[in-house]
């Protein structure tokens, strides 16, 4: 009875596999992405003009797109781009039709996006909130819908950069809401443009190094935070949960679009694959425990 299960199973995974690594032809097709001043973005960048792909890099920064540009060969194009204002979201939009034209978009890569105040929710404030929402959630969601013909035209797919942080909220603060958010946008888009022949991908990193990520500006944004909390909040927490708070918090994408079937989802990071995203199927309150053992408790608790 077992051997048949078995080998039915070893059947599907080296099936599986065959068939992820199955990748499409060289292309010079166009693909925009989103947030290539540093990081994820910039890389995935370089690694697509070096495959021959044309690829129309957004910036935040004139610096950021000046020095992209300056490594890159003569295919890679640089536009401005603040994915939280919706007229710069537009006069991006025409700037890539301008560059496709009838060819269409073959990849929309999400990836711009920020940390924001990451500390215990009391300490925060609407705004807060509403910041890191406009850009993590907002902003791929501009994006996605001015390029949406274009992508249509050529059936194209779309890259969304979420986090195994979209599966799980460990923390307070407004960038594992935005991602939560970014999450259902995608599972809903894929559904509502796979009729049109375009793909959608979602990609969860653990816990990289890239300025998103940086601890020092994490720290600093967290400081703050702290230091504008009225004095009688900041004895309900004590003195040293500051520091015990910060001390505890202290190829994925070329294959979405590259391969011939790009998966649902991706999560790199040895983190994301054995501790995140199995601890996301846990019972709430099981990873509700383990978080309030692991995290330092305020000095005043009554439990």
């Amino acid at each position: 009875m077992w051997l048949p299960l078995l080998l039915g199973v070893l059947l599907w995974a080296a099936l599986w596999l065959l068939r992820d690594r199955q990748s499409l032809p060289v292309s010079d097709a166009f693909v925009f992405i989103t947030g290539c001043d540093s990081g994820f973005g910039r890389l995935l960048a370089l690694r697509l003009d070096q495959r021959g792909f044309r690829v129309l890099a957004s910036c935040l920064t004139s610096s950021g797109a000046e020095d992209l540009q300056q490594v890159a060969s003569s295919r890679l194009h640089t536009t401005l781009l603040d994915i939280s204002d919706p007229q710069s979201v537009q006069r991006a939009a025409k700037w890539v039709e301008t560059h496709v034209g009838e060819t269409g978009l073959f990849g929309l890569v999400n990836n711009a996006g920020v940390a924001g105040a990451i500390g215990p929710t009391p300490w925060l404030t609407q705004d807060d909130f509403h910041w890191v929402l406009n850009v993590n959630t907002l902003g791929p969601i501009r994006v996605t819908l001015a390029l949406l013909p274009l992508l249509q035209q050529a059936r194209g797919r779309v890259v969304n950069i979420s986090s195994v942080l979209g599966r799980l909220a460990a923390n307070g603060g407004g960038y594992c809401v935005s991602k939560f958010g970014l999450e259902a946008f995608s599972d809903s888009l894929r559904r509502d443009v796979a009729p049109f022949g375009v793909q959608v991908s979602i990609v969860e990193p653990g816990f990289f190094r890239t300025p998103v990520t940086n601890l020092e500006s994490l720290e600093n944004t967290l400081q703050a935070c702290w230091a504008r909390l009225p004095p009688a909040t900041q004895a309900l927490y004590g003195d040293d949960f500051l520091a015990k708070y910060l001390t505890k918090v202290s190829r994925c994408l070329e294959h979405a679009l590259t391969a011939r079937h790009p998966r649902t989802r991706y999560s790199p990071g040895w983190d994301a694959k054995l501790l995140w995203l199995p601890a996301s199927y846990l019972p709430a309150s099981l990873v509700d425990a383990v978080l309030t053992w692991v995290l330092p408790k305020p000095a005043q608790a009554a439990y």
